[in-house]
């Protein structure tokens, strides 16, 4: 069964690291989307902010932003490559600042594989 693997990355600074160790352990495609939790909107207290700043007045500050990488993986080997990549670019996820990772089951997933151009 396929499973989708998400992570939350907390510190930007080893993106570029994750990315290389995710495809060097065989992940087979990996989205990215800019994400900010809801504890770092509320602890941030910025003195140039209006009195009713927007979503984006708040998240035009850098130090709130993650990446969520996620991928789909059909193979239990490789989905534990990419794991145990994720922990050495990371550490150990039971330290504060490490990032959230899980994965749920896929019960089903198109486009997964896809036909070469030639093909029909």
């Amino acid at each position: 069964m396929s499973q989708l693997l998400i992570f939350v990355l907390n510190n930007l600074e080893q993106y570029s690291d994750i990315l290389d160790a995710w495809e060097e352990a065989g992940a087979p495609g990996i989205t990215i989307l800019e994400s900010t939790g809801v504890g770092h909107i509320r602890s941030v207290v910025r003195d140039d902010l209006p009195l009713m700043p927007s979503l984006s007045d708040l998240l035009a500050s850098h130090e709130m932003h993650h990446r969520t990488l996620f991928t789909v993986i059909e193979d239990e080997q490789i989905l534990d490559k990419v794991i145990e990549a994720t922990e050495r670019v990371v550490g150990d996820f039971t330290r504060h600042h490490t990032g959230l990772l899980f994965v749920v089951p896929v019960s089903r997933a198109l486009g997964l594989q896809k036909e070469d151009e030639g093909e029909n």
